[in-house]
């Protein structure tokens, strides 16, 4: 069953620009990885330090690999969630 995330991330504000050039490896290097539909990243216009991540996968085990690869525990849990502020993860499923 495929798997959809939603997470919020807001960053400290003086680690943002450094993050945003992190995200374009992040993001190419997930797109690459089996089991991933999608990986869609928005910044809130409002405010530069909000980012909503979209994932979507082909199931658990997709999630599972891409949060066990090099690149995620290289630029995410070592480079970007150290200075997050605030991090939510929600998993979503399609209603219509």
């Amino acid at each position: 069953m495929e798997k959809e995330l939603i997470v919020k991330w807001k960053i400290r504000e003086t680690e943002t620009g450094r993050i945003l050039e992190l995200l374009p490896v992040l993001a190419e290097q997930t797109c690459k990885e089996p089991g991933n539909i999608s990986y869609t990243i928005y910044q809130s216009e409002n405010n530069p330090n909000e980012l909503i991540l979209h994932e979507k996968y082909v199931d658990q085990s997709a999630v599972d690999l891409h949060k066990n690869s090099e690149h995620y525990q290289n630029i995410v849990v070592k480079e970007i969630i150290p200075h997050l502020e605030i991090r939510e993860v929600v998993i979503v499923k399609k209603l219509f």
